[in-house]
């Protein structure tokens, strides 16, 4: 197998075709990660969640890192890692226009608004369902790429 890197916009592309991140942030020096839908627009990720933890924590320390992969078989696959920034869209009037862009493009995925906005239970108490848009400002990208040969 080779590996190899991946030019800015190759990686860019998988970023466009993909439907599925991993999303890891840190709170009190502890990281965590966790699945998150989202969608590529001119060094964007959008997203949307609920209210919780991982909300909480990226408000607390915006740094986060996105990690998406295309795996077509072990010896043929690309990865790119974004380093980035998080920023809420909170539901003010001079937001109306980016959040009903981010809508647009996010709804565009199959299931979209899964498992985001779907009755969650934490600790015996049910979550409530107030949708809460954010984005990644792209920083930093590298991607590699594994070859058979």
């Amino acid at each position: 197998m080779l590996i190899e890197s991946m030019t800015r916009q190759a990686s860019i592309e998988l970023l466009k075709r993909a439907r599925v991140a991993r999303l890891g942030y840190v709170h009190d020096g502890q990281p965590y990660i966790v699945p998150m839908l989202f969608a590529y627009n001119v060094d964007y990720l959008y997203s949307f969640s609920t209210e919780g933890q991982k909300i909480a924590w990226m408000r607390a320390d915006p740094r986060v890192c996105v990690e998406v992969d295309d795996l077509v078989t072990s010896q043929e696959w690309e990865t790119v890692i974004v380093l980035g920034r998080f920023e809420e869209l909170p539901p003010t009037e001079e937001n109306e226009t980016l959040i009903s862009y981010a809508h647009a493009l996010i709804q565009r995925r199959p299931v979209w608004w899964e498992p985001g906005f779907v009755k969650t239970i934490v600790d015996g108490k049910e979550r409530p369902l107030e949708t809460l848009y954010f984005r990644i400002r792209i920083d930093q990208i590298s991607g590699r790429r594994g070859t058979p040969g």
